[in-house]
């Protein structure tokens, strides 16, 4: 069984580019305010949801793991 992870969307720094939409449609989706949203908060690792937050313009996408609550994206610094 492969890794799972958490999506996290901070609302507050979402400015609704839909580069997260264009990257992994199955995972994301626009409000009607025009801000990002999980379809679904827990899903399989995938690289497109990966894109998707690498891609996010102002990084408002965290992805972690399910398993340990490790943090996969944004990278420490």
């Amino acid at each position: 069984m492969g890794d799972r992870w958490h999506i996290e969307v901070d609302r507050s720094l979402c400015i609704g580019s839909a580069q997260c939409v264009d990257r992994a449609p199955r995972a994301f989706r626009l409000d009607t305010a025009r801000q990002s949203r999980p379809v679904a908060p827990d899903t399989d690792a995938a690289e497109p949801v990966l894109a998707a937050a690498e891609t996010c313009p102002v990084e408002a996408i965290t992805l972690t793991l399910l398993s340990s609550g490790e943090v996969v994206f944004p990278p420490e610094e």
